[in-house]
Order: C-alpha cells, then structure tokens, then sequence
C-alpha cells in the first residue's frame, strides 16, 4: 500500500547549543562561561584520552565536580551477580572499570585565598578543546577576595604518541600587586575516601540501568608508595579481579622566583607543594608530567619502573616534544579521516566533535576493544557490546586500519572464553558476550542480554568488512578465521530445518533477541537470521579461500579446530535455506515471527514524561506491543542492503519508522541513512542532527555518563554512507549519493588496500581524487570509472535520488488487516503518576 506523509514542522537546522556559551567554531569546542548546573555534562564534552587512559574535564582544582574520573581501557574490578532467583547458565561474575587515581588535581592559593570555581569573582574564562592540537586549555583572569587580579592558564594532554603519558601545565601571573602562592599539585585515590572534596551533588532520576554498577567494598589495595622532590609512584592490585596498576608523577617547573617544594606521599595520597611570592607581572610555570601503567598480572613494583622509563624519556626530549609529537600525530589523523562540510561552521564542528570522540575512544587502546563510553566515564560499567564492531570499527577500516586490527585482535583473545560460554549455553562452537570486559559474560538480564546472539554475526561482519577494505589475508589467516568458524558452528548448531506444506524446506533461528531490546527472545528475528546468513556464508566463503590462496595456514587452522569438509557444506545450505519472513498482506518484512500479532504502542500520545520507555514501564509491558527501542530490520536494510530491493527498504521504513522509540542512541543514525536512500531527505537530516548532538545537547540526558561512542561512530556513517552514498559489500566501491538540499558540499575520504580516496560530493557532481596510492575503480550509480593518482573524476549526477517531504505516517497501516484477518490499531498501556494514580492521556 502507498504511505501516507506527515510533514515535519521545522526543516532547518534547530539549536542544540547555547552558542554565546558555546561559539560555533570548526576546530574548537570553547566554553566561555562556567557553570555548575551541568557539570556532568561539560566534564564529558571535555574530556582528554587516548583509547588507553583517559581524563575526564573535571577542573584542576576539584571542589565543584560531577564525577571525579580518571579511566583506563580494559582495568576493572569484578564482584558476584546475585539473581533474586538463580537459573543454570546465568552470568555469575560481573565487571565494572574502576576509576583509577586521580592526577587531574592542582589547586592555587593566592594570600592563603583558595581558587573556587563555583564562587570565585571570575573577570574572563574561557576552557577550549582543541581538536587539531589534542590539547584542552583553560585561560581565566580572578579576582581575589583582596581585590588582586590573578591570570591562570591551563593545559591537559593525554599523549597519542606515548601511550601511558599524560601531561598537564598550570601558569599563574599576578597582574596587580606582591602576593604569597601556593600550588598544591596532587594524586588521589578518591576510592579510598580520604578526598576532602566531594562530588557536586547532582539530582537523580532514580533507576537507570545505562549508568555503572556502584562497588561498596575497597577496589585498590595499596601495594606501593614513595617519592621525594623529584617524583612520586603509587602502586595498587584490584581486591577481585588482581589486575595491577602503578602511577607515577613528576614536575617541571619554570619560573625566575624562588620557590619551596614540600612533598607528601601515603598509601592513596601524593601532594607536591610549591610556595613563591610573586612581583606583579611576575609568572609560575608547572608542568605535571603523568604516566599509568596497568596489567593483568605483572607486580606493582615492575610497572612502577615502567613509569619511571616513562618519565624519564618526557625527561630527555624536553615537554614540548610531547606537544609537538601530538600535533603531528593528528595531523595526520585529520589528513585521512576529516569529514568537511562546507559553509556550516556549527556543523562543521560538531562533526570534528564526534570524531575525536571516536579516537579518543580507540587509539591507543592497543589490545583492548572499544567502550561504550570510551574512557570518557563510568556509563555501562566500561563494558563492550556489539557497539564495537557494528559503530565503531568500520570508521577505523576506512581510515586508520591498524586501529580496527587492534580492536579485532581484543575479541580474538577472547574467543576461548566465548567457546565456554557457548558451551555453557549448549551450543556449538563460540558465542561471545553481550557485555564484557574480560571475556565473561556480565549481562545479568539475559532477555535483552546474553539472548542477543547477533553479536557474533557483528563481530564477523567486522572481520569481513576489515579483511576486503585492507587487503589483510594474513589477520585472516592467523587469527580471523577462527571466530568465523566458530560462530558460523554456533550458527548451524543453534538453527534448525523446518517443513512446511507449501514453503519447503527453511532454516529457522528460535529465542534470540534482535538489536531491538523492546522485543525478546524470538523466533526468526530478521536482523539476527539475515546476519546469521552473512556469517555462515563469510565462514564458509573464508575458509575456501585459505585452502586455495594460504595452504599452510589453511592445514594449521584445520588441525586447529578439527574443521570437517562437510561442516563447511553444511553452512552453505544453512544460509541458502535461511528463514527470511515476509509479510504479503502488509508488504513487509516482519521483525519477528509474532511481531505482527502484537498491538501498535501509541507513541504519538505518549506523554513525553514517560520518555525513554524502559525507565517507565516494565519490559514485559512494552515486550506485548509493536514499539522499538532502536532500528532493528532498517539496520538490516544497510548492513546487508544488497540483498533487499529499494521498494522493500522503502516500505519495511515507512512501516518501522514511526513505532522506532528513538530511546538508544544506537537507532537515530541508522534511521538516517537509510531515510536518505529511500528519499526521506527531510527526515534523515533530522536523524542525522539528533546523532550528531546527542551528547554535545544532552539530548538523552546521560551525557554525564560519558560520550556515546557508538553515535559518534553513527555519525560518521550517516555522513559517508547516508549523505555521501558509498557501499561496500565487497564487489567494488559504490556510490549513490544524497546530499541535503541545504549542503553545498559533503567531502570525505576513504582508504582501500592503503589507497586513500577523496570523494567531493555537490549539489550536480560527485568527484574522486586518489590523495594517496595507486589507481582505483569506482561505480557511480551503475556506470564505472577510474581514478588515477594523476587525474581527478568529476562525475554529473542529474539529482540526489528520491525526495519525499515529511515523514511516513504513524496511522498509515492503522486499520489495515493482519494475514490473519485481525485489524491493526494502536493504543497505549495503563500509565500511573508518581503517586500511583492512573493517568489520563488526553
């Protein structure tokens, strides 16, 4: 049937930001006012990091804060699951990333006057992050209570090029009369309790599972401590989990003035005071040079002296080496991944933003995966989930491939434990966790949980897409052939053959949940049995492939697994009869095998208080509608888009769109890229901005939880395959573009086999320009061309596909019959008040 169309009530571009607080600016996120009212949030927007170690943008001197943070990718503690009720196979160890100690702490006296944000007479300020110089900086001029104008510049680096090093600088200059200073430069270990200053008290919403697991007993148990004027290292080993860490500081300070220095170290505390008085005009200079080194197992004292290696090399080549390595670090970053979008400076930024997010989240992170929040806070207890390699590796494929080889190479490390997990589950073969850290299992609520066996088609999609973007046979060989055969034996052994009069022959996927978390545990989910098909046919497919082009690989990978031929036969003929349900009375694919029997949640008439559902209503309220809480079967329509036809991802959109919740930060993205491909241009802009701001907005309200990585990553894709039009499912580079009709230009590269490509799309033409490597061929809506280092391809385009105005209506399929005769409506549950009373919705 032909969808009706509701229009959207504002086509421009909304406000997200305060941008006298926030000025637009394309490499910039400035702050020119502080304010303590969303602290959670700017402590997030401004954190530094590296993938490894990361700072959250508390100020330096720590009286006003939301969350005090300093993280490490991969260090955890670990605690019991108690279930109220237990079960066999339930996760019994749960995992939680600790917040190490603390080294952000540098507090100034002035006439024995402390600095304090929150009440302090503050003449100017200004806190900018900089994106090209990976550098945040602080410049305030205050008041004191004596009337002294006081100028303070701040700096904070975590290091791209050194790993384990971070670097800090804090510069007084008094500019109106002869004063005593005191800078009090610090290491906490908050979790001990012994800081005097607590967390700004900030106002809750009660339950949240989207928040960590709080840990009541003592993490780091002090192992060693000591230091004297030059330098201070602690040392602690986790209470559960036995993962170690040391931390180390040093300081360099640059001043013609005398100064004292006193030094204090304890088990969790290390202070280094310094004490000058300042002529007016006159300047101190500290520079607090920082490093963390963490294990599994390796004693305290030997990662102490990893440290002090550290420190010593900051040592010989000087600080500002440091600040020079991370410019050049990034500029080459930039060089291969910018996303440019011309004459939108707020845009722009934005853009710039999440990227960054995106790098900080994963750069370094050397051995570990991707977290959801990355090392920016506490969200999710730093836990991976299928964000990974679904949001967050494919931007990594096609710009800094080694950074997706090291996230890959973290799920291989933990494929035994998933090969017991599977087991535990009585299946075949692997089946990775929903959420870890370790390699267990630390979802406790399996429905929406350990039943997502998705994640293992996720993760061998990631494989895949990574292995034919970069040419790497031999990750393939080694290492990435073997999660594609133990899924895909997780995959035969989970399915089943059904007859049916009429049908034949299937392969069906029974209790499983889908991406969508507001559905579980059902039969034929579409997502999962579409993926399930790619991975057995990748698995299959792969191991052909090292048997005809790696034999000695391929003879040790057998012996490996004890791979029968005939397992791999069995695969093919898995996915050649999977089970992909389609609907003839609505034109449909159905989600699930029931999806359609259930009643349509009524979402226009959902009081927006009620908003996000699962914080609202009980799962098994919104597990009896027809309600997403993210893009399931239109995630499907773009990861294996050439397996539908443009009128059936045009119509499974205008059927899911308008029941799709938006509640997961995961969905907005992909709404918008498949939006702009079947012509919803209005609309996918629309998504587009509501990723582009969730956390630079708030617009989920937990941005003080830390960034939504997998957004970022969103963001990303939205831009290059939703906008920019590029497709790879492996038979070429594709392009079919949809620039919004606001945009002038859209330009951003990709890199394929180490050949990086420059594509320009505009209004009337696409264009390509090989910015480095050899020649490539590209398909631009059916017709081939080919680029060459030497000559640029500007290629006409006579429109920007379809463009349909407004959005599909919610009431379209209202009144419309089911297969079996029943009529669709839409309603709402019974809503009560806070004081338990029925709510009447008007």
């Amino acid at each position: 049937m032909k969808a009706a169309h509701r229009p959207l009530r504002d086509t421009s571009a909304p406000e997200y930001m305060d941008r006298l607080r926030f000025p637009a600016d394309p490499w910039k996120l400035i702050e020119t006012s502080f304010d303590v009212d969303d602290l959670g949030t700017t402590e997030t927007l401004f954190a530094v990091g590296n993938g490894y170690l990361g700072l959250r943008g508390n100020i330096e001197e720590g009286h006003d804060a939301h969350q005090h943070g300093t993280f490490i990718n991969g260090f955890h503690e670990t605690w019991p699951i108690r279930h109220a009720e237990e079960a066999y196979g339930f996760a019994r160890t749960g995992q939680t990333i600790v917040n190490v100690p603390d080294p952000k702490v540098i507090r100034l006296y002035v006439d024995d006057e402390p600095l304090l944000l929150s009440v302090a007479d503050l003449i100017d300020y200004s806190r900018t992050l900089d994106m090209k110089e990976g550098v945040l900086t602080r410049d305030l001029l205050w008041r004191t209570p004596a009337g002294n104008r006081v100028r303070v510049r701040s700096s904070r680096m975590v290091s791209f090029a050194q790993r384990h090093l971070a670097v800090m600088r804090f510069e007084v200059t008094l500019l109106d009369n002869e004063a005593p200073i005191a800078i009090s430069s610090q290491m906490l270990n908050r979790g001990a309790g012994l800081d005097e200053y607590r967390a700004t008290k900030q106002p809750t919403s009660g339950f949240d599972p989207r928040k960590a697991e709080k840990l009541d007993e003592r993490v780091l148990e002090p192992r060693i401590h000591h230091g004297d004027d030059h330098r201070v290292v602690l040392g602690y080993r986790t209470h559960d989990s036995g993962m170690t860490l040391a931390c180390s500081m040093e300081h360099h300070i640059e001043s013609d003035v005398e100064y004292s220095t006193t030094t204090e170290v304890a088990p969790d505390y290390a202070k280094q005071l310094y004490r000058a008085r300042l002529q007016p005009g006159e300047t101190f200079s500290l520079t607090k040079v920082v490093s963390y080194h963490t294990s599994r197992m390796v004693p305290p004292r030997e990662l102490a002296d990893r440290c002090i290696r550290t420190l010593d090399r900051v040592r010989e080549e000087g600080v500002e080496k440091q600040f020079e390595d991370q410019r050049q670090w990034l500029a080459d970053f930039w060089e291969r991944s910018d996303v440019e979008i011309e004459g939108m400076s707020d845009i722009q930024q934005a853009v710039r933003w999440n990227i960054f997010q995106l790098l900080q989240a994963a750069a370094r992170g050397d051995g570990y995966g991707v977290p959801a929040k990355g090392v920016t806070g506490s969200g999710y207890g730093g836990h991976f989930f299928w964000d990974t390699e679904i949001y967050a590796v494919p931007f990594f494929i096609y710009t800094s491939p080694v950074i997706a080889r090291n996230a890959l190479r973290y799920r291989y490390r933990l494929l035994p434990a998933a090969e017991r997990r599977a087991g535990e589950l009585a299946q075949n073969g692997a089946l990775f966790p929903w959420r870890t850290i370790n390699g267990e299992e630390a979802s406790a609520y399996y429905a929406a949980g350990t039943a997502q066996y998705h994640i293992d088609a996720d993760i061998s999609y990631a494989i895949n897409k990574y292995v034919l973007a970069t040419g790497d046979d031999e990750f393939l060989a080694r290492e990435g052939v073997d999660i594609l055969v133990q899924t895909a034996r997780m995959w035969a052994d989970l399915g089943f053959w059904r007859h049916s009069r009429g049908e034949g022959e299937s392969f069906r996927i029974h209790g499983v949940t889908g991406p969508d978390e507001y559905t579980t545990v059902v039969n034929d989910n579409l997502y999962t049995n579409v993926m399930a098909r790619f991975n057995l046919r990748c698995a299959a497919e792969s191991v052909r492939k090292l048997r005809g082009q790696w034999p000695d690989q391929y003879a040790k990978m057998v012996a490996r697994l004890d791979l029968q031929e005939e397992e791999i036969e069995e695969w093919e003929r898995a996915a050649e009869g999977m089970a992909i349900l389609w609907d003839e009375q609505l034109g449909i694919h159905p989600q699930d095998a029931l999806f359609h029997e259930r009643e349509v949640w009524d979402l226009e008439n959902t009081p927006p208080e009620k908003r996000p559902l699962l914080l609202h209503f009980h799962p098994l309220v919104i597990y009896r509608f027809q309600v997403l809480k993210q893009a399931d079967v239109v995630l499907a329509l773009f990861l294996q888009g050439e397996h539908f036809t443009p009128e059936e991802k045009r119509a499974d959109f205008e059927y899911y769109d308008p029941i799709t919740t938006g509640d997961s930060t995961l969905s907005g993205v992909v709404q918008s890229i498949i939006a702009a491909e079947v012509g919803y241009h209005q609309l996918a802009l629309r998504y587009f901005w509501d990723g582009l701001f969730v956390d630079l907005a708030n617009l989920h309200d937990n941005t003080a939880d830390g960034v939504h990585v997998a957004s970022t990553g969103g963001v990303w894709s939205a831009l290059v395959h939703g906008f920019g039009g590029f497709r790879d499912h492996g038979e070429g580079l594709n392009f079919d573009p949809r620039l919004p009709d606001s945009w002038e230009s859209l330009t951003y590269r990709v890199t394929v086999h180490a050949n990086r490509l420059k594509v320009t799309v505009r209004q009337s033409t696409i264009s390509f320009e090989i910015e480095r490597g050899r020649a490539l061929s590209v398909n631009v809506r059916g017709e081939r061309h080919l680029v060459t280092p030497e000559n640029e391809v500007v290629v006409p385009l006579k429109h920007q596909g379809p463009r349909i105005d407004g959005a599909p209506d919610p009431a379209a399929f209202h009144g419309t019959l089911r297969a079996d005769g029943s009529v669709i409506t839409a309603s709402l549950p019974a809503m009560v008040n806070d004081a338990g009373e029925e709510q009447v919705v008007d």
